[in-house]
């Protein structure tokens, strides 16, 4: 029975408590905001300064506007100081330890973010001022910040960004208001993805001004932040390399592939598409050049100057070798001292020279065959010996008048008729004896160059002249005329083609004689018979002789004409080929000169602008490994 009423008894005096503090709070209240003026400055002696205790407390970087330099921060504010009205004795207000008043019942210090970009400038929530019973008031408004910021984006995007955020009094001075400063408060700071924070450090500064003499004090926190550049790194320098490395490709591809230019040009166009993201990002400033625009521009000077330099490697690829001969500098440098340097060999330069001996097809550099009215080319592996004179080409016609000289004064021809008609060529004869040493040319089935002084070739079967009717010494020797001055009046094609097809068609033959009849000589018995018969047969074999060897001489004094002009014509293209293919070696030589320049030049751009940042090994190591 008493266990429950001491029970009830519990319950009632709870009740009764209860009702007392809510009593003695709603009391005190009213007590202690009867005469309180929130205007006034809440301190016991007016000469005395009011000291508030200030605080910073980070919770999030939410933003940094580089183009805009804004900062913008989430964070609390927080203030403390005593207010002398506002003390009560917890004994005589039983169970009120602690009140709450708005910021318009009480004093609150006029507090303001100095470099404010807010566009209500206070961006704080007014919450309660929290005051116990000794006067000790504590205020703690949120809000989100938005602070003007002096970014620095000169070691963009390895930069370390420091921005202040200035509290301080907007009315009152250090004498009325005294603000002391307490650490700031990083404990729930939130990580951003694009900025590390690496420090809050504060400090306490007055300032005089030249109209008043009492100090303003003012409490200074440097948000410092370092900016993590692996997302640009991925988004901007890598493709920047790339790009760059891209450009070296110009001069690896062939001038004569066409597309050196167009490559160029692409790079260039492709820099510039990064270059515009870049200014998106950055601020209209002349302060300073980001890191990343440094390297941006070198690397489209380098474009552009490869652009440059391909146009030149272009113009002495295709130089036309009738404009003129190399300048003698531009030989001198191109042509020796730089591809000595660059270990560069013409091609051909290291071959060993054709033998002597060996065979025509793997010897000769350029031969020309004549088929008809056509010459045709064909380039063999190695260089080829170009001839000096017409010496050796005279030497070896000079050959073909050999089966003209008379025979040997034994040989005892036949009876001759009386009469050789001039209108007919003599029968062509079997050689009875072949030379054992056949002269090159000796039919001319062919005209070469290299032919002419190397080894001679195996003599092909001689050519069966075909019976035409003439007009005797005289028509053949007009026929010769004719084609020895074709030269002078026809065209050069027209000059070629004549001479090509006579070689062709018309090779020289020796001349023939009436077989000897050997029986008949044998069988006279007479002598002065015999002598008889010998010096007519002499007579009659000299008169023939004297007749095709002046025709023959024609035949080679044209013959000489038209393979001056093949030699000096074939001399002419091969003088144009060696002019061009010194442009192309010299473009060539350019081309690796600029690949070993722009790589070197490419390589210590990037390492000496991007590894100019102070914290680009902070950044590697933190960012990227």
């Amino acid at each position: 029975m008493r266990q429950p009423v001491s029970v009830c008894l519990f319950w009632f005096a709870a009740l009764l408590q209860v009702s007392e503090q809510g009593h003695h709070q709603r009391y005190l209240l009213r007590e202690l905001l009867r005469d309180y003026n929130p205007m006034e400055r809440p301190v016991a002696n007016d000469s005395q300064p009011l000291t508030v205790r200030f605080s910073y407390t980070l919770i999030q970087v939410m933003d940094v506007d580089e183009k805009n330099q804004v900062l913008t921060t989430n964070a609390w504010l927080q203030m403390q100081w005593y207010d002398h009205y506002l003390q009560w004795n917890q004994s005589e207000y039983p169970g009120v330890k602690n009140l709450r008043f708005t910021t318009d019942q009480v004093w609150t210090p006029d507090i303001l973010l100095y470099n404010s970009a807010h566009d209500k400038f206070d961006a704080t929530y007014k919450t309660n001022v929290l005051v116990n019973s000794s006067g000790f008031c504590e205020y703690l408004p949120p809000g989100i910040f938005m602070s003007t910021c002096n970014v620095d984006v000169r070691w963009f995007p390895f930069d370390i960004q420091r921005c202040e955020l200035k509290f301080g009094s907007w009315t009152f001075d250090g004498w009325l208001l005294d603000i002391q400063m307490n650490e700031a408060d990083l404990s729930g700071y939130m990580t951003n993805g694009e900025w590390d924070l690496l420090e809050v450090p504060g400090g306490r500064n007055e300032v005089f001004y030249d109209c008043c003499a009492e100090p303003y004090p003012d409490v200074t926190f440097v948000v410092t932040l370092r900016r993590r550049t692996l997302y640009y790194a991925l988004n901007l320098l890598i493709p920047c390399v790339l790009l760059s490395s891209m450009t070296l490709l110009i001069f690896l591809l062939p001038a004569s592939s066409g597309e050196k230019i167009s490559l160029g040009i692409t790079v260039l166009l492709s820099l510039t598409v990064f270059m515009l993201l870049v200014a998106e990002i950055m601020p209209a400033t002349s302060d300073s050049i980001p890191l990343i625009g440094q390297y941006f521009a070198s690397t489209m000077v380098i474009v552009g100057m490869s652009v440059v330099a391909t146009v030149i490697v272009l113009s002495y690829h295709h130089h036309d070798p009738n404009s003129g001969h190399m300048p003698h500098w531009v030989e001198l440098v191109l042509l020796q001292w730089v591809p000595w340097f660059l270990r560069m060999k013409r091609p051909g330069d290291g071959m060993e020279p054709p033998h002597p001996h060996s065979s025509p097809s793997a010897s000769q550099g350029k031969t020309f065959y004549s088929t008809g009215a056509t010459t045709s080319s064909t380039t063999a592996a190695g260089p080829y010996i170009r001839p000096q004179s017409l010496s050796s080409l005279q030497a070896s016609l000079a050959r073909v008048s050999h089966p003209l000289s008379p025979p040997n004064p034994s040989y005892n021809p036949g009876p001759l008729p009386n009469h050789v008609p001039n209108h007919r060529e003599p029968e062509p004869l079997p050689n009875p004896s072949p030379n054992p040493h056949p002269q090159p040319n000796g039919y001319l089935p062919y005209m070469g160059f290299q032919t002419l002084q190397s080894p001679p070739e195996p003599e092909p079967e001689p050519v069966q002249r075909s019976r035409t009717t003439g007009r005797g010494r005289g028509g053949g020797g007009g026929g010769g005329g004719a084609a020895a001055g074709g030269g002078g009046s026809d065209s050069p094609l027209t000059h070629q083609n004549h001479s090509s097809a006579r070689l062709a068609s018309a090779p020289l033959q020796p001349p023939t004689f009436p077989e000897p009849d050997h029986s008949t000589s044998a069988a006279g018995s007479s002598g002065q018979d015999a002598s008889a018969g010998a010096r007519g047969a002499g007579a009659s074999y000299a008169q023939v002789g004297d007749l095709h060897v002046g025709e023959a001489g024609a035949q080679l004094e044209a013959l000489l004409v038209e393979v001056q002009f093949l030699v000096d014509r074939v001399r002419e293209q091969d003088r144009r080929v060696s002019a061009a293919e010194q442009w192309q070696f010299a473009a060539a030589v350019i081309d690796r000169l600029c690949l070993v320049g722009f790589s070197v030049f490419n390589i210590i751009c990037t390492i000496a602008i991007l590894m100019a940042a102070p914290n680009f090994g902070e950044a590697l190591s933190k960012d990227f490994l």
